[in-house]
């Protein structure tokens, strides 16, 4: 069985991978969501990743479908106590903001959705530098206190704020962040690497990186020449045009044969091994697109193999 690993200073012990929601209610409906949910748990996995804000983007939705169908989905399998649910707040169209207020609103509203009395990980999904830390702090404080989230976590946020809230927990004997989730990946690596994940390693956080696999570019289908039937096509294919992007696939190719792995596992593994990372987030609309993901959790990549990726992908 694979080994659960720790979440930063939390008592959360979560699977290698964290199955994403986004795809939940946007390009995957209720039945294909249940059915990559089911391969997920069956697999071992345990660390469901959304947001209330999942999928306002959709024409006709209202923002709370993801959470929705995950809330139907541990109902009828009666699983919610195997599962840790990390959730959102700041972006749905009816709590937008991180005000006090909003924030205690925001919880209950996905409290709702979920069908359950508690979340286990609770984000700040956009930072909203207007509010000052203590009045967001505060608030999430008060949540844990209640007994309506377990753990705090912060999302999109400087390493100026971050500090900036470490310090007021610290200080005030408040609930302070076990987590961060940010933007990392192969060709993605200033968005994490420098002064942001430094402060997470010194303050003992967990990183949960989202666009582990660049929208999809890191999965190897996007290649000169291919089209790609995928709302995200655009956004990934534009790494073609640069110098990284064909050198990092070229390395992930060499490293995906050696091994007789799928080229997304390789990149999950190299994000997987980097200091502070705990689980990367990749989401599949289908049962068939899991195996390639959920094979981070069995993979070990040598010293030189993750030294040639991040030469690459310099």
């Amino acid at each position: 069985m694979t080994s659960l690993r720790k979440l930063g200073s939390s008592d959360l012990e979560v699977f290698p991978l964290s199955l994403g929601g986004n795809v939940f209610g946007w390009t995957a409906d209720e039945t294909r969501s249940f059915a990559v949910l089911d391969a997920y748990a069956a697999a071992g996995g345990n660390f469901l990743d959304t947001a209330d804000s999942y999928s306002k983007w959709v024409e006709g939705n209202e923002g709370g479908e993801s959470e929705t169908i995950i809330g139907n989905w541990l109902r009828t399998r009666g699983n919610r106590d195997d599962i840790v649910v990390a959730t959102k707040v700041s972006e749905h169209p009816a709590h937008q903001g991180l005000s006090a207020a909003t924030i205690k609103a925001a919880a209950d509203a996905s409290l709702r959705r979920l069908g359950t009395d508690h979340i286990d990980l609770y984000y700040t999904h956009f930072d909203k530098p207007e509010v000052p830390v203590e009045e967001i702090i505060g608030a999430l404080d008060e949540l844990v206190r209640a007994g309506k989230v377990r753990h705090i976590a912060a999302s999109n946020i400087t390493p100026e704020r971050l500090r900036e809230s470490l310090e007021f927990s610290d200080r005030e004997g408040l609930a302070r962040y076990v987590a961060l989730q940010p933007h990392y990946n192969l060709v993605s690596r200033d968005t994490y690497e420098g002064p942001l994940r430094d402060l997470a390693s010194r303050a003992g956080l967990a990183a949960v990186p989202y666009f582990a696999l660049a929208a999809g570019f890191l999965t190897g289908k996007y290649r000169p020449g291919a089209t790609v039937d995928s709302p995200r096509a655009a956004g990934a294919a534009r790494h073609l045009g640069t110098d990284r992007g064909p050198r990092v696939l070229a390395a992930l190719d060499e490293i995906a044969a050696a091994h007789g792995v799928a080229v997304p596992t390789v990149a999950l593994a190299w994000l997987a091994a980097q200091p502070t990372v705990a689980a990367p987030i990749a989401s599949a609309r289908t049962v068939e697109q899991l195996p390639a993901l959920l094979g981070v959790a069995d993979l070990v990549l040598t010293d030189e193999e993750l030294t040639r990726l991040a030469a690459a992908s310099a």
